[in-house]
């Protein structure tokens, strides 16, 4: 029978030293750089500020696809009956899962009319929705967007 070499199955006082000092260097190493790289999307989430030009165009958007949504949203009440009609996402796909398929049919209709109407005004989707979401947190910008949309309701054609 052959016999084991005890120093490969029990590690000696004087390896195991270096084994945990490397470990908990590395351990280290992977604390610091999974904090930078929070600390990297934290910093690139930051809000990049509407100016004036942006915050007409995100407001004629608005406008232009408000009375689209109060159509889609009449006509898919109308197929769900008494039901509650549901919140829709146009970029979540699951939020229309629960609509019969005609209902289903308006809403991704409304949301491709609503993604052109966004386009025309200058936007990508993308920035388009990044300041719908600073709206819901910036009540000055809030503010701007309601005042903006008043003077526009009031006179169209106004810059």
């Amino acid at each position: 029978m052959k016999r084991f070499d005890t120093h490969l199955c029990r590690p000696s006082l004087t390896g195991i030293f270096p084994q945990s000092l490397f470990l908990g260097a590395c351990a280290t190493v992977g604390l610091f750089i999974s904090t930078l790289t929070f600390s990297l999307k934290i910093g690139a989430q930051t809000p990049t500020p509407v100016d004036n030009t942006e915050l007409l165009s995100y407001s004629r958007a608005l406008l232009k696809m408000e009375p689209a949504r109060q159509q889609a949203f009449e006509e898919i009440k109308k197929i769900i009956g008494n039901r509650e009609v549901p919140q829709i996402v146009c970029n979540d796909s699951n939020s229309l899962n629960g609509l019969p398929d005609k209902a289903k049919d308006i809403a991704v209709n409304y949301c491709h009319h609503s993604q052109k109407i966004v386009e025309e005004n200058g936007f990508t989707i993308d920035r388009f929705n990044k300041i719908t979401v600073e709206v819901q947190n910036n009540n000055t910008l809030k503010r701007q967007i309601y005042n903006t949309l008043l003077r526009l309701q009031k006179n169209p054609n106004s810059p």
